[in-house]
């Protein structure tokens, strides 16, 4: 379908290049100013940008959904965590002594 008439770009287009950007970086935000600057293009009229937005949207919820953990898994990741951070808490973080105090 195509979704921008200035530029003749396509809803596949887009869906490629918000994947591609996804599996760069899948906690990045996609903005419809990023995928027009990996297409070299931008927009002219913005009546498409709307649309775009709607794909961005839905191209990313589905590949979350395809990347998600079973529950089993993300209680595996928390325990983990949790265990790191009990053993982070008895390391000091500052070169100065507990006695200092600030100015």
């Amino acid at each position: 379908m195509l979704v921008c008439q200035c530029n003749m770009i396509t809803s596949r287009e887009i869906e490629d290049i918000v994947l591609d950007l996804l599996k760069a970086d899948p906690w990045q935000l996609v903005v419809p100013a990023k995928v027009y600057a990996e297409l070299n293009r931008r927009a002219k009229c913005s009546g498409c940008v709307p649309n775009v937005v709607d794909i961005i949207v839905r191209v990313t919820e589905n590949y979350h959904a395809q990347q998600a953990h079973e529950p089993a898994e993300l209680v595996q990741l928390q325990s983990g965590l949790e265990k790191l951070k009990k053993q982070r808490n008895g390391v000091r973080r500052e070169r100065r002594s507990t006695s200092h105090r600030a100015a």
